[in-house]
């Protein structure tokens, strides 16, 4: 019989999590039997147990944080109830060869041990660095988090049979914090699919009536500088003179109301238009028709070091795009993006107007980024990085036998 990999993720539903999803679709194709425990969506993923594309997937209700520190407490101390529910009866209908937990929290290894007597092997997939998280959003107070969170982290990575990391500075933490062996941790890169970006004829449309086109594609939480990118375009407006920019902003999160707000305090709902979540077909078009792409994440302890898939994904289209200097976002970007100093919004407004002055110059820096996800930042590198994670794995589990 096939091996079975249990696949846990608090943070998003799947199918809805994209990278979930992903390597749930590649395991199954790989011969492996997968069966992913998540919260239910919003408004989508809503069945409690269904079986999508050979992936058996079980939700169960979940009502995302508020009211900072506590609300958290409530969210991961009842997602662990119902994800230690339903382990245990997966556990009881089929045996469980590899428990996959995906942070955040970093939590999850409790429900891994409750299996790991019966011969599971516990794999952390390292989403996010959860301390950093906390020390991001929460300043005040943020201390205390993040030492509590850096020991939820470190028990986690001391009980890993094997961590994927989702890029090498995420490597790095777990060779230092965790201080694990190098061949226990491997890379698997969040990264596109480019059978889904693909590309589109341009739609005049979408600029409504202006002359250029920007486009923002992401979750809008806290940490994710849609509010830096406004207060742009405001000074690109006000301070640059700028008046032939349309923007469109794709996407959702708890800070989507805000940024509305904010958008029309800052006299932008003629220059601004935010969609929420779109189907696949916009996005394309959109992307199709952006004359620039904009990363907003502001430099801070998470941000920095994190790989931002709405990066490669501007990438994945052929569109030039405009970061502030991240580390990880050049690593990812190189020279497909216009890097503005940390956080200042002015520098972040000249570096759209640059992009839009050159035509030649967005040409060429949308195909270098095409290219450089073609060659090594597409899924198919990343799957193929996952499969040979598992051979690797359970060849090892044999010799030990």
């Amino acid at each position: 019989m096939s091996r079975h990999i249990l696949i846990l993720v608090e943070n998003l539903s799947v199918p809805f999590d994209r990278r979930v999803w992903q390597e749930s679709t590649a395991l199954v194709e790989a011969g492996y039997r997968v069966t992913v425990i998540c919260p239910m969506g919003t408004t989508q993923d809503r069945e409690p147990d269904v079986t999508i594309d050979g992936v058996r997937i079980l939700r169960y209700p979940l009502r995302a944080a508020e009211g900072g520190p506590l609300g958290y407490l409530r969210e991961y101390g009842l997602a662990l109830w119902h994800t230690t529910r339903l382990a245990l009866r997966v556990r009881r209908e089929d045996r469980v060869d590899a428990v996959h937990a995906c942070n955040p929290p970093d939590l999850l290894f409790l429900v891994a041990a409750l299996l790991r007597p019966v011969g599971a092997k516990f794999v952390f997939d390292h989403h996010d660095l959860v301390p950093e998280l906390f020390l991001s959003r929460f300043p005040r107070g943020g201390q205390v988090l993040y030492w509590a969170t850096r020991l939820l982290e470190r028990l986690t990575l001391a009980t890993a049979d094997a961590v994927i990391s989702t890029n090498e500075s995420y490597r790095r933490v777990a060779l230092e914090r965790g201080h694990l062996a190098p061949e226990r941790v491997t890379v698997v890169r969040s990264a596109p699919d480019l059978s889904r970006f693909v590309r589109r004829d341009p739609d005049p449309s979408l600029r409504r009536g202006k002359r250029y086109l920007a486009a923002y594609l992401g979750v809008m939480g806290p940490q994710d500088g849609v509010d830096y990118a406004l207060r742009a375009l405001a000074h690109l407006r006000d301070g640059l003179g700028r008046d032939d920019l349309h923007c469109i902003f794709m996407g959702a999160g708890d800070a989507f109301e805000d940024m509305v707000a904010l958008s029309e305090k800052l006299g932008l709902t003629d220059t601004v238009e935010f969609t929420g979540r779109v189907p696949d077909e916009f996005v394309q078009r959109c992307l199709s028709t952006a004359d620039v792409c904009l990363a907003p994440d502001p430099r801070n302890p998470l941000n920095d070091v994190s790989t931002m898939n709405k990066v490669v994904e501007y990438m994945a289209m052929g569109r030039p795009l405009v970061s502030f200097e991240l580390v990880e976002s050049r690593v990812s970007a190189g020279e497909s993006a216009v890097y503005a100093p940390a956080n200042d919004e002015s520098a972040f407004a000249a570096g759209i107007d640059e992009l839009l002055r050159d035509s030649r110059k967005r040409h060429r820096m949308g195909e270098l980024g095409r290219a450089r996800v073609e060659q090594q930042l597409s899924w198919e590198t990343s799957r193929r990085a996952l499969i040979d994670f598992y051979a690797r794995l359970f060849a090892v589990e044999r010799v030990m036998r």
